[in-house]
């Protein structure tokens, strides 16, 4: 295969959103296929039709889509090799399935759920494998006539692999180097399903070897399948046909226990999806990087750190530095534990790098969408400029910046009512009076007169700038009080404070 053309492919099930750790096998694919000019191809593996969601294949190519990884070959690009769904090639896997069970190497299973269950609860440790195939209804137990007139009579069936009782199958993996395995700790797996639908197993062997894939890359929890799909090529196409496998470490959950999972992320009060998922069924919305603000150039760079480095102390890395600097020596054995405040810290070095223009593109939508108008690109871009190095996330424009467009919808009065008193009231109520007297509408001359009035009243102006800038933002926080007050201008600064001076008493 060393003078094939690199292809490496991503099969995702359209059952729902996409894990960032899918993201992140999509990007190790990528890097690799492009800094070796092969073909990344995108294949939808919807055998198993109970689990199919409507939506979820076209949220799976916007997802790619906004994380700059398009393929070269998918459903939706086309390419030689297609279709390049599972469910649209159903007819080419029976044939091999019945190969196998003719060479003796798969062998059909007739027994009913009810049969099974029965096994389950007699034997609790019971898997379909060497020790307990001979005790159930397969064409291993019955009699070839027996097996001829339940296929004639329609009986539902699967067929199974058979797995060598004492074999042990070496793999060499890319990342992890020699691994072996022991069958007898293996199931016999089920190759083609009752309803004609190849699994998993069957399917990815048969489509790797149509589709020429030279390199499979796939998460670690893929592993204990490995055996299985290793004695599928040698049965079917042969080792030398096989691609190279390479077996991607783990996103681990913060505390490095087990795999991040979806439930993880609520509990924790993070993304662990791309992009925002709606079930079709349920109406259940599972949150996304993409929609709590992070840019897509983060998100990737993100994801590349998450189980690689290359091997200096640089991290934040463009798509392009990526395509340059990626190898595959460079990748983890062990797992990454997932730091959603690394993640954001990613994003904040990506928006620091971005001119006002770009990102006042970005942050202008959101804006808009979050207080219902329409705003002044030359005002966003003012309000940018002011409020970007408070900003992790684009989201949090909406708080750091939103005040300066709208009234605040609350008002933190509990941090300035203890030390309120008549001497402050009044100096407001002549400050208010005194703003009405400004000519030039600008920071240093708001500035310049609330000092002078603190002055002539007897009032230390550090004690009156934190309810200023409450009155003015609703909270501890923003930038320059008078600037904030020279952009949302005369009428709205007087109208806050006395809306707050309102609530004091």
């Amino acid at each position: 295969m060393n003078d094939q053309k690199v292809r490496v492919r991503f099969a995702p099930s359209p059952t729902g959103g996409l894990h960032l750790g899918g993201v992140r096998t999509v990007l190790f694919n990528y890097l690799f296929a492009k800094q070796q000019g092969g073909d990344f191809i995108l294949r939808i593996e919807d055998t198993d039709q109970s689990r199919f969601v409507p939506g979820a294949e076209e949220y799976i190519f916007d997802t790619l889509t906004w994380c700059g990884l398009v393929p070269d070959e998918s459903p939706l690009h086309g390419g030689p090799y297609g279709p390049y769904r599972q469910s649209e090639r159903k007819p080419m896997y029976l044939p091999y399935a019945q190969q196998l069970v003719e060479a003796g190497q798969a062998y059909y299973a007739f027994d009913t759920p009810e049969q099974l269950d029965a096994m389950r609860k007699e034997h609790p440790n019971f898997q379909y494998n060497h020790q307990f195939r001979m005790m159930l209804s397969n064409s291993l137990t019955l009699s070839k006539e027996e097996v001829a007139q339940k296929i004639a009579n329609g009986d539902p069936y699967v067929i199974r692999i058979l797995m060598p009782a004492n074999e042990t199958v070496v793999l060499h993996d890319l990342i992890r180097g020699e691994v072996s395995f022991d069958t007898a700790q293996s199931d016999d797996k089920v190759l083609l399903k009752a309803d004609g639908m190849p699994t998993y197993h069957l399917a990815v062997v048969v489509d790797d070897f149509h589709m020429k894939i030279t390199h499979a890359f796939r998460g670690e929890e893929w592993l204990p399948s490995a055996p299985i799909h290793v004695l599928l090529w040698k049965y079917l196409f042969g080792l030398d046909a096989m691609p190279k496998w390479a077996h991607l470490p783990l996103i681990l959950k913060p505390d490095g226990h087990g795999k991040l999972s979806k439930r993880d992320g609520e509990r924790l009060g993070f993304p662990v999806f791309a992009k925002e998922w709606k079930d079709p069924a349920t109406g259940e919305l599972t949150a996304g990087f993409k929609e709590r603000g992070f840019l897509p150039e983060a998100f990737i760079n993100m994801l590349a750190m998450l189980g690689w480095n290359d091997g200096t102390d640089q991290e934040v890395f463009s798509l392009e530095e990526l395509l340059q600097r990626f190898h595959l020596e460079r990748v983890h054995k062990g797992g990454a534990r997932f730091d959603f405040e690394k993640a954001t810290w990613f994003n904040q070095e990506w928006m620091k790098r971005m001119s006002t223009s770009a990102l006042t593109e970005k942050v202008q939508p959101i804006l808009e969408t979050a207080l219902q108008t329409k705003l002044a690109t030359e005002q966003v871009t003012q309000a940018v400029e002011m409020t970007r190095e408070r900003c992790a996330l684009l989201n949090d424009f909406t708080t750091q910046a939103g005040f300066l467009f709208a009234t605040p919808a609350l008002y933190d009065i509990a941090s300035i009512q203890p030390k309120w008193d008549e001497k402050k009231q009044n100096f407001f109520k002549a400050f208010v009076v005194e703003l009405s007297k400004v000519s030039e509408w600008n920071a240093p001359t708001i500035e310049a007169k609330f000092k002078e009035l603190a002055a002539e009243q007897g009032v230390k102006p550090g004690d009156c700038m934190l309810p200023l800038r409450v009155m003015l933002v609703g909270g501890k926080f923003g930038p320059g009080v008078f600037d904030i007050a020279a952009f949302i201008g005369a009428a709205a600064t007087k109208e806050r404070i006395e809306q707050v001076m309102a609530l004091l008493g």
